[in-house]
Formats: structure tokens, C-alpha cells, sequence
């Protein structure tokens, strides 16, 4: 066997034992190999002896009975197999904790007894982010260790030779000397390290981190296991590199998509609120957007739109078609069905090549209807889905009440039309995009009738909170799309 075995009777006695054993067999396997009677292999072996019930031991094996004897084929197709594991483990990891944590489990005991990863921000401080052994006994002081030293240790320290680019291999004599704190310096001693190897975890333009071998017995590791080591800290560095660049990429994707949201404009006869939240896959930015602004005529007018796609190209073409919307919104002092044809025949006519939902309200009012708090709402829909309207007593309007047509993009000389209502005070209007209630495990219809039911149980909340909860309950967590959504509770008359 490539491991080491031994064979015992109901009374401990040594049976057999492969490898130069021999000499013990027939003798106590406690007296022969007395390491083994407080740890965990012998409270294991002791329970197995007694119920008769299989278990599993994750430990060291201490000497003599800790080799492994294999050919080099044998070896190799370990560490090839330790490799794709540490692959698996970074493969789409989008935070630097999540793709070093269980890093160190994979890598020892094949590379040593223990490890401990440590990774750098963006301005270079270090912090410990994991680290294992393969004694149990020795894995709270070496957690302790991990966590504490990194403020004890002098400039020359292997650890920080290797966040510098240098690989460093010390004694652990050599290790512990290097450590100021006394009680750092004792937890150190507890872990008993035999030799320690550090090895810097290289990025595409720096060192981002390092990894921290702890070897059993003093000398050197092979040039195989040497090789494997430094492979697995390649593969690290790159991961963290990967980690940092999604992350600026994201920063900078998200600053841009809310720059194109701007605040909502606050009527005086109304309350708005809006949100958005990026979709947690591709790059963060998309299509949708949300806007409130006041046209000439005093009026308030809501947009609520979705451009095919969910990209930086949707996201580019968002901007240009709310920019055209405010624009022709706010020179023509037209109504929702208006501005939509005008932007339909926009589009036709500067060759914009994309396709786009859009809902428009506009809310107004008389003189008359101001003193009497009442304000009537125009919609229209290009392919958008219908408001949620909540009368001021938090019922439900119906649902099919408000009409769509085709989508913008289409065809630039479509028709469009309006649906009118009159709200009276009090009245809470929703427009959202399709992120809101569209899931992969649900259909349209079922996400809509949630929202709706939703909606009602929030409706006595104030305007803001109400577009908190329904997100929060909606949504759970980063949606599968980008969700947008703009709010208006009227309050009938300015203040």
C-alpha cells in the first residue's frame, strides 16, 4: 500500500505492519507507538473499538507511520489533482476573501502540515485572511498566530520579504526568531513548524499577497513540490489580481450607471421616490433607468424605461434615449403619447439601433381639481408594464386598466395613445422595470401578481420606506436584472 497500515487484534496487539515494522509485531500498539495514545487517532481507534461504528479522522500522522510511499507518476497525478482543485476553488470568485479561504485546506497536507494566506489592499497593508493545519491540536494557535502577527514583525521577516517579490524558506527556529511578541512568539512554538516557506503571490503589476508553507521537518522541499507550490501561488496572485480589476471595473460601471440617474425632481404637489440596483451578473451597468422632471406647464412627468440588453452598450444607449426623452418632453410641454411618438420618429431618424420599453405618466391639474385634491395622470406605454396604483386607503387599482403598444425602435411612425385617470389625494403610483418581478423560476405573471400583493401590504408606509421593503422583499438580495423603479404619492395641493 502507499501508505502506511497496520493490523491489530481486540487486545491492541500488532498483527502486521507494512514497511520495516516487523520487529513490533505481536507487541502493544499502545507501548509501540505511544504518540498516538492522547491524540486523535487513539480516542478514534478507541471508539471504533468500542461501538463497532466507522469514523473518520482528519489529522497529522505523527512518525513512524507517516509515509507515503508512491511512484512519481503517482505524485505527479497528486499534484496535478491538488492544482485543478485550487483552480476550482478561485474559478469566478468575485471577492478576495472568498477566493483564498479554503485555499490553505487544499494545499496542505500535500505541500506541508500548514499554510496561511495573506493578501494586501489596494494601498499594500497586509491582513491574514486564512490559514489551516493538519493537527488539530496545533489550529487555534495557529489561527491565533495568523491573525495577531502582522503587526510584530520586523521589516526583514520572511513574510514581508515575500509581499516585496522575494520567496523566503527559514528554519523554524529561524521563523519563531523573527516574531517580537512573546505570546506570539509561544503560539509559534506551539505550531512547531520544521522549516517555513513564504512565497510571494504575484499580480500583472504587483505582488498582492503571500503564501505560507509550513513544512514538518527542517530540510528543504523537493524541486517537484517546490514547483507545484510556486504554481499554486501563481494561480492565487492572479485570482486576487482578477478580484481587484472586476472590482474597479465594477466601481467605475456603477459610478457611471447612477451618474445617468440623477436625483428625482420633488413637485410641490407630490412626493417621489426612486431606485435602482445593478444586476449581479456581467458587468453591472444596463439598460434601465428611472427619471421625474417638471415640464413648462407645471406638470410632472415620470419615465420609466428598459433598453434591450444589460451591458455597457445598453447602458450607452440609455443615456442617449433619456436625454432625447427630457428633451422633447420639456420643449414640446406634450403629453406621454406625444413624447413617445416624437421619440419613436427620433430614433428612425438618427439610426439609434437598439429597442426599449417605456412607460410615461404625466400627473396634472386644474385649478379646479388642485382645490378639490384631485390630480388626473396620463399614461402611455411603449411595450412597458403597467403602473401599480394604490388608492389612498392602500386598495388596489385593477390591473388591466392601462394600455401598451409597441415597444420604441420598432417602427418610427406607430401610433400612440393615452389612458387617463383621476387620483385623488393620497394616492401612491409604482412604475418599474421587469427586474422588479421577472425570475428565472417564475413566470411574468406570477412576479407581477407578488408585486401587487406586495404593494398593498406596504401601502400605509411612508413613500421611501415603502420603496425599501418592496425592493428588499422582491428582490432578496442582487437581482438577476437590473431593476429600476420610480415612485409619486400625491398629496393633492402644494404645501
Amino acid at each position: 500500500m502507499p501508505v502506511g497500515f497496520i493490523g491489530l487484534d481486540h487486545d491492541w496487539r500488532i498483527t502486521y505492519i507494512n514497511r520495516s515494522g516487523e520487529s513490533v509485531v505481536g507487541a502493544s500498539y499502545w507501548e509501540s507507538f505511544p504518540a498516538n495514545v492522547d491524540n486523535e487517532f487513539g480516542r478514534v481507534y478507541r471508539d471504533v473499538a468500542a461501538t463497532g461504528q466507522p469514523e473518520t479522522v482528519e489529522a497529522f500522522y505523527p512518525e513512524p507511520l507517516n509515509f507515503t510511499e508512491v511512484t512519481e507518476r503517482r505524485q505527479a497525478q497528486d499534484r496535478l489533482a491538488m492544482l485543478a482543485r485550487v483552480s476550482a476553488e478561485l474559478a469566478g470568485a468575485l471577492d478576495a476573501d472568498d477566493a483564498v479561504r479554503r485555499i490553505p485546506v487544499i494545499v496542505v497536507p500535500s505541500l506541508g502540515e500548514g499554510c496561511l494566506v495573506t493578501v494586501t489592499d489596494d494601498d499594500g497593508r497586509p491582513r491574514a485572511v486564512s490559514c489551516w493545519h493538519a493537527d488539530p491540536d496545533r489550529r487555534d494557535a495557529l489561527s491565533r498566530f495568523a491573525g495577531s502577527r502582522l503587526g510584530y514583525l520586523p521589516g526583514n521577516a520572511p513574510v514581508v520579504r515575500a509581499l516585496l517579490g522575494e520567496t523566503v524558506s527559514v528554519t523554524g527556529p529561524e521563523a519563531i526568531g523573527y516574531v517580537a511578541d512573546g505570546e506570539l512568539r509561544n503560539l509559534l512554538r506551539t505550531v512547531a513548524p520544521g522549516r517555513v516557506l513564504t512565497m510571494p503571490l504575484p499580480g500583472r503589476a504587483r505582488t498582492v499577497g503571500a503564501l505560507t508553507l509550513l513544512l514538518a521537518s527542517p530540510g528543504e522541499l523537493g524541486p517537484e513540490a517546490l514547483a507545484t507550490a510556486g504554481d499554486v501561488a501563481d494561480r492565487v496572485g492572479l485570482a486576487l489580481d482578477n478580484v481587484r480589476l472586476f472590482s474597479e471595473q465594477r466601481q467605475v460601471a456603477e459610478t457611471l450607471q447612477r451618474s445617468l440617474l440623477t436625483a428625482p425632481f420633488e413637485p410641490p404637489t407630490a412626493e417621489v421616490a426612486a431606485r435602482y440596483l445593478p444586476a449581479a451578473e456581467v458587468a453591472r451597468v444596463g439598460g434601465d433607468w428611472h427619471d421625474a422632471f417638471l415640464q413648462p406647464s407645471g406638470a410632472t412627468m415620470l419615465v420609466i424605461g428598459d433598453v434591450v440588453g444589460h451591458d455597457t452598450e445598453a447602458a450607452a444607449a440609455m443615456g442617449q434615449l433619456r436625454a432625447l426623452l427630457r428633451g422633447i418632453a420639456v420643449y414640446s410641454d406634450e403629453g406621454p403619447a406625444e413624447v413617445l411618438r416624437g421619440l419613436d420618429a427620433a430614433m428612425d431618424q438618427l439610426r439609434l439601433d437598439t429597442y426599449a420599453t417605456v412607460g410615461v405618466a404625466r400627473f396634472e391639474q386644474t385649478a379646479e381639481e388642485a382645490e378639490r385634491g384631485l390630480t388626473r395622470m396620463r399614461w402611455s406605454s411603449a411595450g412597458h408594464p403597467a403602473p401599480v396604483v394604490l388608492g389612498p386607503d392602500g386598495r388596489l387599482a385593477p390591473p388591466t386598466s392601462w394600455s401598451g403598444e409597441l415597444l420604441l425602435g420598432v417602427d418610427g411612425g406607430t401610433a400612440r395613445s393615452e389612458t387617463v385617470t383621476t387620483l385623488p389625494a393620497g394616492s401612491t403610483v409604482l412604475l418599474f422595470t421587469d427586474g422588479l418581478v421577472e425570475r428565472r423560476d417564475a413566470d411574468l405573471d406570477a412576479g407581477s401578481a407578488r408585486l401587487r400583493t406586495v404593494a398593498a401590504e406596504l401601502a400605509s408606509l411612508p413613500l421611501q420606506e415603502l420603496c425599501d421593503e418592496l425592493v428588499e422583499r422582491l428582490v432578496r438580495g442582487r437581482p438577476e436584472d437590473d431593476v429600476a423603479l420610480v415612485a409619486i404619492r400625491l398629496t393633492g395641493r402644494a404645501a
